[in-house]
């Protein structure tokens, strides 16, 4: 019963701080939309996505293939 309370009141906490950070707009993304500039990170963040999955398939390729020489 204590758990429950404790995680209710836990998270009505958290949500409250979400719902007020979703009413702030930060001045640096809103500068960066209006350049343009926007996509220029987007596209930075989805190489190094890839790059990080194409490494975590050629490791796992490495991995296998070790495993099955044992």
């Amino acid at each position: 019963m204590l758990k429950n309370i404790l995680f209710t009141i836990c998270f009505s906490l958290f949500s409250n701080l979400l719902f007020a950070a979703e009413t702030q707009s930060p001045e640096m993304a809103n500068t960066l939309r209006s350049d343009g500039k926007i996509y220029v990170v987007v596209l930075v963040l989805a190489t190094i996505f890839a790059g990080i999955i194409a490494f975590l398939i050629r490791l796992e390729r490495k991995i296998s293939k070790l495993e099955k020489n044992k």
